[in-house]
């Protein structure tokens, strides 16, 4: 058993893992959704901005033509492709300032309601000749990062793309050599990207999914407290079963021990023969004896359920219906302390029945001792028998009755009826229940009608065949 519950603990602590892993899988998911969606909608709302502001436009139509006018010098020889772009860094450096706090002020217009920055960077630089035929490559990136062209300073790595630009142009430029005025025409591919850095991004997408966030881990604390629960619940029943199987256990077998020796008096009573005794002796030590071995059999049925037995298996024999009652009453009755109690039977019929004697006589008696329980002042209580498709028994009192809400719990197992005139009769549930089972293992049904302050009736109807 140990190993089951240690079993048992492993798969639901295993199951609450495997629960844990793909809410947190889901999470990461719903994460970078999330992030996507909010980068895509950034990058949407300052898409163009550049173009579509007249003095963001103005500071790039500067840096463009110190460009060209550089590219001129570099075509015609008179400087290197790296002073190129040196010297357009230099140039750029001069007038950032200005075109950030140009981009800042267009930025507020939109109103997008966090800080962000922003810049362009060089992906190639590449010349050829009127022709198209390539003749130099003053910039790749592929080689290497692209270079900072204007606007803040970031890293590549903390910054997200918002589109990228081709600027193909052909040029045509005069330039004098050696006292000469020479023209010159080229092509330029020239290809930049806009990049974003979004101050604090990923506290603003956290912060969009915080009502997300706290559900999952609510939800999962609440699973993780059930789960803990049950276990030490489920432990502690484990430890309280146990103790109640010992107790039984031991109750049980040092009960047997006087009941032997009771049956064991009452069989010397019977057979020796030098004993004198009258008829209604005699029939003292048969109820004696009968009793005797019905309580040792409740013993064995109790130490069986104990062990975990609950399936009910009939030993069937064929009896009298007329003396098999009478002697459940007369040994009823006998039992009775009570002297205001009027027990009246009508018994006509004499037809054969085959039932379980010991469990048939258990269910009629847990009636009647529930008639006892839950009755009142002057209790009459009415056993008829009669017989049509089935053998039916019914028994009535004019006792306490059961409310009609609590009448379709009445054979659940440890249930009583919740009335506050029985509060002080001791029970543990089990006597309609147990009775229930044995009517059912027998293929029969039992009814009850009850109403409060009148009294109650149960039927128990058995199939002849």
């Amino acid at each position: 058993m140990h190993k089951k519950i240690r079993l048992l603990i492993t798969v639901s602590i295993l199951g609450l893992l495997a629960l844990s892993l793909i809410q947190g899988y889901l999470i990461n998911n719903t994460y970078k959704l999330k992030k996507a969606a909010f980068i895509s909608e950034t990058r949407k709302s300052i898409s163009r901005m550049d173009d579509l502001s007249p003095s963001l436009d103005t500071i790039n139509d500067l840096w463009q033509e110190k460009f060209l006018s550089l590219v001129a010098d570099y075509f015609s020889g008179q400087i290197t492709k790296e002073k190129i772009l040196s010297n357009i860094k230099e140039y750029n450096n001069s007038i950032n300032d200005l075109y950030i706090e140009t981009y800042q002020k267009e930025l507020k217009k939109k109103e997008i309601g966090y800080d962000l920055k922003f810049n362009k960077i060089v992906n190639t630089i590449i010349i050829s000749d009127s022709i198209g035929n390539a003749r130099d490559t003053i910039f790749n990136s592929k080689p290497k990062k692209g270079f900072h062209l204007i606007g803040d300073k970031f890293t590549i790595e903390n910054g997200h793309k918002v589109s990228s630009s081709l600027w193909l142009t052909d040029h045509t430029f005069n330039r004098i050599i050696n006292d000469e005025l020479k023209s010159f025409t080229y092509n330029l591919q020239f290809e930049t990207e806009d990049r974003m850095n979004i101050d604090g991004w990923e506290r603003i997408v956290l912060r969009r999914m915080a009502s997300l966030l706290i559900i999952s881990i609510s939800i999962f604390l609440l699973v993780f407290g059930l789960l803990f629960y049950a276990i030490k619940s489920f432990i502690t029943q484990k430890k309280i079963a146990d103790i109640k199987t010992d107790f039984v256990n031991n109750i049980t077998h040092e009960l047997k021990t006087p009941l032997s020796t009771l049956s064991l008096a009452t069989k010397m009573l019977k057979s020796d023969k030098n004993i004198s005794v009258s008829e209604n002796s005699k029939n003292i030590v048969n109820t004696i004896e009968r009793q005797n071995i019905r309580l040792q059999k409740l013993i064995d049925q109790v130490l069986n359920n104990s062990l975990g037995y609950q399936e009910i298996k009939l030993n069937k024999e064929t009896v009298n219906s007329k003396e098999y009652l009478d002697t459940i009453i007369n040994d009823f009755q006998i039992s009775l302390e009570s002297k205001s109690i009027q027990i009246d039977k009508n018994i006509q019929i004499k037809q054969n029945i085959n039932i379980d004697k010991f469990y048939f006589t258990t269910a009629i008696l847990n009636i009647l001792e529930n008639s006892v329980k839950y009755g009142k002042e002057n209790l009459k209580i009415i056993i008829k028998a009669n017989y049509g498709k089935d053998f039916e028994v019914s028994i009535s009192d004019n006792g306490i009755g059961i409310p009609k809400k609590e009448l379709k719990f009445l054979f659940d197992k440890f249930y009583r009826v919740g009335n506050k005139e029985i509060h002080n009769v001791k029970g543990l549930g089990l006597g309609l229940y147990y009775t229930n089972q044995i009517v059912r293992a027998h293929h029969g049904t039992i009814e009850v009608i009850s109403e409060l302050n009148k009294g109650t009736t149960f039927t128990i109807k058995i199939p002849l065949q």
